[in-house]
């Protein structure tokens, strides 16, 4: 089970991206932008312990839209993002 991260309450499970023993779970947390009448939205990466998160790369009329956008990343495009996060 992975451990919770700030942003958890507002995000949606995405899936698993998985590459030999690594695997991560994906997470989009969406946020509403009043002053935009929008939603923002950035992925977590999340191995047990560890937590990877990008900025806040979405930026939406609507939290379904931010998720249809999302799911245009395919899998190696996941593992570059991953991979520029880690530390």
């Amino acid at each position: 089970m992975s451990a919770p991260f700030p942003g958890q309450e507002r995000a949606k499970h995405m899936g698993e991206l998985k590459r030999g023993d690594q695997r991560w779970e994906v997470f989009v947390e969406t946020q509403p932008d009043g002053e935009l009448n929008a939603a923002r939205g950035r992925v977590h990466f999340v191995s047990g312990d560890r937590h990877r998160v990008t900025s806040w790369i979405f930026l939406e009329p609507t939290e379904r839209d931010i998720q249809e956008r999302f799911g245009e990343f395919s899998a190696v495009e996941l593992w570059h993002f991953v991979e520029a996060l880690d530390g």
